[in-house]
């Protein structure tokens, strides 16, 4: 067999398990593929390894394609994201001396109540609330201002946003650079065992079913390469299916943990893949079903709707004109690719492109064009819902 080598950028995090998987677990071999997975230092960097052609493909934040498609970032090339690698996955996290100043206050850390945490840490603040997010436009980001806006603190204009690359979040903590933070899995966990953070909240409290990373490439190179482009999307499909089936944590934890991928300790990885977190330094933990989801609920499926929530978000904040992001993010979104790359595959593909987003309370049942789908909970926690159709 010819295998095809393609270059693949990602940032060491829980979530990259799929693009790895694929490459370690033979899923890539399976497609005449070999993927030369090249380790990140930063966000920026991944987008511009991308956008100017080192790499063919990225475990990208999920609002990266919607930004460039809105012009924004100062990065032109247009960016297709093909697939959805994984839903949720982050956590927020406060430094010892804000926990310590909401513990005194009375507040208790349930891991559940968005709510109640948001009122509490604006309570416990002293001055400009400082909170480190892993790149401008990312879903931390998004569902940070989402959360604290909606408990009182209008966000980002009343707080002080720093970019902190996830490995770095402990080490910021430690310095007194931030007071708090939203970052994937597992680098909060990292800040509970150097002992400089606690956990307040997954990232699944705000949104349940918010989409944290997706396969991106260039649009010209789908364009110019759809063979390559669909091998590619199936032998992560196949990791993904692999990673969230059950069965894998252990196994998936282990590999992620070395040197060339995380680096970090296996039980550390192990606590996102099984949903339950250590929140801090004394060893409470808390059970999180869901945290983060590879698979199941059409989890991998490129809505429409996410990249027009994503860029609804994004106008809000930034000033834009909200009438004219919706049509360039959902093109972003390519569910025409998706589903020509795994009409064979044995996916299952929703009957429609978008979907009501936040509308679900619990697994339900949608057409597809073949086989059966049950849509995972999808709720914002403040019980706000998103019609991509009534927004335009």
């Amino acid at each position: 067999m010819t295998v095809t080598r393609l270059s693949i950028a990602f940032i060491p995090l829980t979530d990259a398990a799929p693009i790895i998987a694929a490459e370690e677990m033979g899923f890539a071999r399976e497609e005449g593929l070999a993927f030369d997975l090249v380790r990140a230092p930063s966000w920026s960097s991944l987008r511009d390894m991308l956008a100017f052609g080192s790499v063919e493909a990225a475990h990208l934040l999920s609002p990266v394609p919607v930004a460039m498609a809105l012009g924004l970032g100062g990065v032109a090339s247009p960016i297709s994201a093909l697939m959805v690698l994984s839903v949720n996955g982050t956590v927020v996290g406060v430094s010892r001396p804000l926990a310590q100043a909401m513990a005194t206050s009375g507040y208790e850390f349930d891991f559940s109540d968005p709510a109640r945490a948001g009122k509490a840490i604006i309570a416990a603040s002293k001055g400009r609330l400082r909170i480190g997010v892993p790149f401008p436009f990312s879903m931390q980001a998004e569902l940070l201002y989402y959360w604290l806006s909606a408990s009182g603190l209008p966000a980002p204009q009343g707080v002080e946003i720093k970019t902190v690359p996830p490995p770095l979040m402990a080490d910021a903590l430690a310095a007194d650079e931030i007071d708090a933070f939203c970052v994937g899995e597992p680098w909060g966990s990292k800040s509970v065992e150097a002992g400089t953070g606690e956990l307040l909240l997954p990232g699944r409290a705000i949104w349940s079913a918010a989409p944290e990373k997706v396969l991106a490439v260039r649009t010209d190179w789908a364009r110019a390469e759809p063979d390559l482009t669909g091998r590619l999307m199936r032998a992560v499909w196949k990791a993904c299916r692999w990673l969230g089936t059950g069965g894998a944590e252990t196994t998936a934890a282990e590999m992620l943990a070395r040197p060339d991928y995380l680096d970090l300790d296996p039980h550390i990885i192990d606590r996102a893949l099984t949903g339950r977190l250590m929140i801090n330094a004394r060893g409470d933990t808390r059970d999180c079903p869901g945290f983060v989801e590879f698979h199941k609920g059409a989890a991998n499926f490129p809505w429409k709707s996410q990249g027009a929530w994503i860029a609804r978000q994004m106008a809000a904040r930034l000033g834009l004109d909200r009438g004219g992001v919706g049509d360039p993010a959902r093109a972003a979104f390519r569910t025409d690719i998706y589903r020509r790359a795994l009409a064979t595959s044995g996916a299952i593909l929703p009957g429609a492109s978008e979907k009501i987003e936040g509308g679900i309370a619990e697994g339900t049942a949608v057409a597809t064009q073949s086989g059966r789908l049950i849509l995972a909970e999808n709720r914002f926690f403040d019980g706000q819902v998103f019609d991509p159709t009534a927004q335009d």
